[in-house]
């Protein structure tokens, strides 16, 4: 391994390198002096003189009386000790300014550490047990031994207490994060959000770029590797081989961490984090994030829980989007079975539902419904099943019984469908019995009337009519789509919804582009002069 890694193992997250990550020059640590006694601010700057810890110096803020120090602290909040006289302003003035800085600031962050020259006006039990300080000293205790003592004592409780917050903040954002990862349902989406959660984790250098890649397979092939989202140098990159896209020397870091066959990782490549997962599956995920310099050990420790999380979620998403894919191809096949039963293709239902999709998304439904309406809108004509082949594939028009025989598939789809805990079969159930309901009441099974309807039956209704019309039918040759407009528009506000007709005009493009993928094959004649 090149000593340009900075490995993070799995179970205790150390760092290795050669020198820790918390060795860059940092800001100094604020001390604010706050005595009436000029000569007190002099000792004490000259007893600190050169004082470090933690490899940062000191910076002093001085003030001469409560009130300046009220002043001070309301400007500054990254003060770490504040070296507190009690008597300036008046006897209990110190005291006063402990409740304003735990009370009115609510900084329970920095030090406080009382000095009195008058220890008789404060006694130290009394002050210890009433008031919330760290330290209470004499002014006569506090030799520069004592001083410098005290110092470390305060700042390392300080520094700790800080990184115990920071922490807590970090992990918090971690567990809100996580749990907006794993609500999302589409890939997509879910990428884009990893992007702008990452970003709100890490803070200082990390946020120069990212991406989220994943492997379709079990191998070690570079080629399956995609990238699937990005910002930064990497957004114009999305779709593209990853291995085409990250440096070479973090392409060959993953590589050799593959080939040790470990399920999870994460390390530093030249100031850049790489965190990658492999699932049960052996599919793999990384996430990428460029930044500069070296990381803090706690941004180190926050992205790796984020990305096992992340990840897990990936695979979640695989299964889920598995069990989803499963899902649909039994409605297409159960749906194109039925579609074949009265001499229709399959095609059909799969226009529906793609022009159902396009309908509902036109109509502000969210992406959760706009999918299970897509996946449920092929179940429309379920109810068809019960209808006799006589009736059904008749070729010319239906006597009054036959059309009462016909119509009746709506109310069969719906009790073929209804009573499941399912929210597609739920929503199927409903568009099977709604979508021959008329915008103007005039419809069946229930004459309902405007928005009564389900709006999943008023999408399909619309959706049904125009590709029924579109195509040919055994009663009837296929229609020109000037035709077809010109229906849909003469019944707008009368069998459809006024705002369906419009949406489906305005995306008449795209419903053209739909159109050439689901196109139906042409019928051959046979020589019997029957037809395939």
């Amino acid at each position: 391994m090149s000593d340009d890694y900075v490995i993070i193992e799995d179970d205790d997250l150390r760092i290795e390198d050669d020198e820790p990550a918390t060795k860059n020059a940092r800001s100094p640590w604020r001390l604010l002096i706050v005595d009436d006694e000029p000569d007190v601010h002099v000792a004490t700057k000259l007893a600190l003189k050169g004082f470090e810890f933690d490899g940062r110096p000191l910076e002093f803020l001085q003030a001469n009386s409560a009130s300046e120090a009220r002043v001070i602290l309301r400007a500054e909040s990254d003060i770490a000790v504040v070296l507190l006289d009690v008597v300036m302003e008046n006897d209990s003035a110190g005291l006063d300014l402990v409740e304003f800085i735990r009370g009115e600031l609510e900084n329970h962050m920095v030090r406080i550490v009382l000095r009195t020259g008058q220890p008789g006006q404060a006694p130290e039990r009394d002050v210890i047990v009433r008031y919330d300080i760290n330290d209470y000293k004499e002014k006569t205790d506090l030799s520069a031994t004592k001083l410098f003592t005290l110092m470390y004592a305060t700042l390392r409780s300080y520094r700790d207490i800080h990184i115990i917050e920071a922490s807590k903040r970090g992990l918090e954002r971690v567990i809100g994060a996580s749990a907006q990862m794993f609500k999302e349902q589409f890939l997509d989406n879910f990428a884009s959000g990893v992007l702008e959660q990452v970003s709100s984790l890490v803070v200082g250098g990390l946020d120069v770029a990212f991406s989220l890649e994943e492997a379709a397979a079990a191998t070690h092939d570079r080629k399956e590797m995609t990238l699937v989202a990005g910002t930064g140098r990497f957004s114009e990159n999305v779709g593209q081989s990853a291995w085409g896209v990250l440096p070479g020397k973090v392409s060959s870091a993953i590589e050799e961490h593959r080939q040790r066959g470990r399920g999870e990782y994460g390390f530093w490549v030249d100031g850049s984090y790489v965190g990658m997962v492999v699932g049960n599956s052996g599919r793999a995920s990384i996430l990428y994030l460029v930044g500069e310099g070296h990381p803090k050990e706690i941004d180190t420790q926050l992205i790796q829980i984020f990305v096992r999380n992340v990840l897990i979620a990936v695979e979640n998403l695989y299964l889920r989007n598995t069990l989803v894919d499963t899902q649909r191809e039994v409605v297409y096949r159960l749906s194109e079975a039925v579609e074949t039963r009265s001499n229709e293709t399959g095609n059909h239902v799969k226009r529906v539902a793609e022009l159902s999709k396009l309908l509902g998304k036109a109509m502000g439904m969210n992406e959760h419904d706009i999918e299970v309406l897509r996946l449920a809108s092929p179940l429309h004509d379920i109810g068809k099943v019960g209808i006799p082949d006589a009736v059904l594939n008749k070729p010319g028009r239906h006597t009054e019984d036959e059309t009462e025989i016909m119509r009746s598939h709506a109310r069969l789809g719906f009790e073929i469908l209804q009573g499941s805990d399912r929210e597609l079969l739920r929503v199927a159930a409903d568009l099977a019995r709604d979508h021959h309901e008329k915008w103007d009441g005039s419809g069946y099974p229930r004459a309902l009337k405007g928005e009564e309807i389900s709006l999943a039956g008023r999408i399909t209704a619309i959706a049904d009519v125009f590709d029924a019309l579109l195509s040919e039918r055994c009663y009837k040759p296929a229609w020109p789509e000037d035709d077809v407009l010109a229906l849909i528009e003469e019944e707008r506000g009368k069998h459809f919804q006024p705002e369906l007709v419009d949406a489906l005009m305005a995306h008449l493009p795209e419903i053209r582009q739909l159109y050439d993928k689901y196109r139906d094959e042409p019928v051959l004649e046979l020589p019997d002069g029957g037809k395939s």
